[in-house]
């Protein structure tokens, strides 16, 4: 079913706990990581830290928790099973939880730019046709418009302060028919009011991604 951006919110982590360490990923149509008394629950949100450059900077929901030392990632993003891709042992790292989170409200448009395929053309000199090669993606960017007199919600605050610490932090995007998506990034708030006849005064919030999104259908 089709849906619109009517209706939905957005919202920031202000809070991820310190990095704990996961001492193995293993190979599957959902990962599973090993991380001693790691304290996650099922729906918990975590950012991974990982050898494996696919799953790297990642945002995934917790879908399972076999046991007190290991957990499991949720989604098609978390299919870790092509041992091509992702060698064996070579996904450890870290992962980190988002504690608190707070819905920034207010806002007048959001725009999101990037993510598309890099290409490299390249051709042989005995041939007269150029041929191309996908080369990763671009870097994700979003980007809102805020009333500026939005200025005393907690919200506006939390991205004032995510903006001059330059911390890392998670964007949740939840549309109104329940699908979500999470962005890791950091952002920056441009306090400067635009003004402009006929329209609300606003102020312009970058969110700088660290990798591509991750979506869930609810």
């Amino acid at each position: 079913m089709a849906s619109l951006p009517t209706g939905a919110r957005i919202a920031v982590a202000t809070s991820i706990a310190a990095k704990k360490a996961i001492s193995a990923i293993t190979n599957a149509a959902e990962a599973v990581c090993t991380s001693t008394a790691h304290g996650l629950q099922v729906g918990d949100i975590v950012v991974i830290t990982s050898g494996w450059g696919r799953i790297n900077g990642l945002v995934f929901r917790v879908k399972a928790v076999p046991t007190a030392d290991t957990f499991t990632l949720e989604g098609r993003k978390a299919n870790t099973s092509n041992t091509s891709l992702y060698t064996p042992g070579g996904g450890i790292g870290s992962f980190q939880k988002a504690l608190t989170w707070v819905d920034v409200v207010q806002i007048l448009s959001n725009n999101t730019s990037g993510g598309d395929p890099k290409k490299v053309a390249y051709r042989y000199m005995e041939s007269e046709n150029e041929q191309e090669l996908n080369d990763g993606f671009s870097p994700v960017s979003r980007s809102l418009e805020i009333d500026a007199d939005a200025i005393d919600t907690p919200g506006y605050q939390a991205l004032e302060d995510l903006s001059a610490s330059g911390a890392d932090t998670i964007q949740r995007v939840t549309m109104r028919a329940g699908a979500v998506s999470f962005l890791a990034c950091t952002v920056a708030l441009n306090d400067e009011v635009l003004m402009q006849d006929g329209q609300v005064n606003r102020v312009k919030v970058d969110f700088s991604g660290k990798g591509r999104s991750t979506r869930y259908a609810s």
